[in-house]
């Protein structure tokens, strides 16, 4: 797998394009752009989730198209063969929603790295940081997207019957069971039905911001009757962000997984009544 160390990066520093995927839940008021000017990775690009998402739709995250993609990309000075790492500042360990979005669109899986712990352990470590602007030189990224990766609407209410593959829910439970109101307005609470809810926190050491070792994810994705069945998992959340936690999570511990996720997550599925 691609998840590395802080003392990796360091030593591949000037190998690597280094993008900072940081976003942040509205609620919490924090502005990743500004942050990242404040202190980032030296020679990292900031990656803006909103910015860098379908425009034609009310549904918030949405994968562009392809050639938007390529666009993006060559923007960030990003080529087909780069070796890219990708960190973030966030809870919501926004840093795997690129590593999918990489992946979709064709990316070579081993050129994509996750720095675990992100920019909190790499400032606790009294690693390098900056504010100096990072130069940019544009390229042709030429994107190949990879449709299977992604689940659709009428694929996840058909499955509902089928029952072909696990949902898998990356949101809190107190969200999944509809006891806590949706904070995106206009959706009902709840979840897909047949749907198992394993938070993405979980994953995650809470005191380290790191990922649990391979064991304890192991042991959490096992714990679920329906996983143990070994139908292929399929991962949704509010917006297909921290679903793409979980599908992270579930590649370190089964490496032959292809990922895959529903892209409009709750925020489509919650819009129809029940």
């Amino acid at each position: 797998m691609s998840l590395v160390t802080t003392d990796w990066v360091l030593e591949n520093l000037d190998s690597l394009k280094i993008i900072d995927a940081s976003w942040h839940m509205p609620a919490q008021k924090r502005n990743p752009a500004e942050e990242y000017l404040n202190a980032h990775i030296p020679n990292s690009i900031f990656f803006d989730l909103d910015e860098n998402s379908e425009k034609d739709t009310d549904l918030p995250h949405m994968l562009p198209k392809q050639e938007v993609w390529g666009k993006i990309m060559s923007s960030l000075g990003i080529n087909n063969d780069d070796d890219i790492l990708i960190y973030d500042n966030s809870d919501l360990k926004s840093s795997c929603r690129c590593w999918f979005s990489l992946l979709y669109f064709g990316h070579d899986e081993k050129k994509i790295h996750i720095l675990n712990g992100g920019l909190k352990k790499w400032i606790f470590e009294n690693k390098p940081i900056t504010k100096d602007e990072t130069e940019i030189i544009k390229s042709n990224y030429v994107a190949n997207e990879k449709e299977n990766l992604v689940v659709s609407f009428d694929q996840i209410k058909k499955n509902i019957l089928s029952k072909s593959f696990n949902v898998i829910d990356a949101r809190s439970l107190e969200r999944f069971e509809g006891k806590v109101s949706e904070p995106r307005k206009g959706l009902r609470s709840g979840h897909i039905q047949n749907s198992i809810c394993l938070p993405f926190s979980l994953c995650i050491n809470q005191k380290t911001g790191e990922f649990k070792n391979l064991e304890e994810l192991r042991e959490l994705f096992n714990q679920h009757e329906n996983i143990e069945k070994r139908l292929d998992p399929v991962f949704t959340c509010g917006s297909g962000v921290t679903a793409a936690v979980l599908a992270y999570a579930y590649k370190m511990v089964n490496n032959d997984y292809i990922p895959k996720i529903y892209d409009g997550s709750w925020s489509e599925y919650g819009k129809y009544p029940a």
